[in-house]
């Protein structure tokens, strides 16, 4: 199903703004942590950011014309690269290719609606919004926090039940990886 090469299970996580793809992950990815699961996050961002702060070396390196800037420390480290904003869209694949695969047993994508990857769609009915699913093939589950009013042969989660969303993704994304506790 996926169109990305990876050497573990990945998964997706789509739906519109505001119905709570950050505090899922926030919720589930101590879960996993609970289950001895690593996981790698990467997150879609559709404007330009800035993750540290003008007055901060690292930002006025960047600034003054670095292309990439590391800075690390004993407890973690960062690289920002620049990009020419005419490249067209990196595509998820190449963030990817940043991950140290190795020492993670699962990679989650929030966002980047459409990259052909298995993908779990959250769907609040009251917000109004139609099921992406109906338009996406690469949805194979979608998690709701009301009965949904459209038939559909997708499984249903139930969005507040991180335990059993948790238990989706690995009995479901993460059976080929002997890596993972399944129970």
């Amino acid at each position: 199903m996926s169109n990305i090469e990876t050497t573990i299970p990945i998964v997706g996580f789509a739906a519109y703004s505001g119905t709570g793809k950050t505090t899922l992950l926030i919720n589930i990815i101590p879960l996993f942590k609970k289950r001895g699961i690593e996981v790698g996050v990467i997150k879609h961002a559709h404007h330009t950011f800035e993750i540290d702060q003008p007055g901060k070396d690292s930002y006025e390196i960047r600034k003054a014309g670095a292309s990439q800037m590391l800075i690390g420390s004993k407890q973690r480290w960062a690289l920002m690269v620049e990009q020419d904003e005419e490249d067209p869209q990196t595509r998820l694949e190449e963030y990817i290719s940043h991950l140290d695969q190795d020492k993670l047993d699962l990679i989650m994508v929030e966002g980047f609606k459409p990259e052909a990857i298995p993908k779990i769609e959250l769907h609040r009915p009251s917000l109004g919004k139609p099921l992406i699913s109906s338009s996406d093939e690469s949805v194979i589950a979608i998690a709701s926090d009301e009965p949904l009013s459209e038939n559909t042969e997708l499984t249903i989660l139930d969005l507040n039940n991180y335990e059993t969303i948790v238990d989706y993704i690995i009995n479901n994304i993460c059976t080929n990886n002997e890596n993972i506790n399944h129970g």
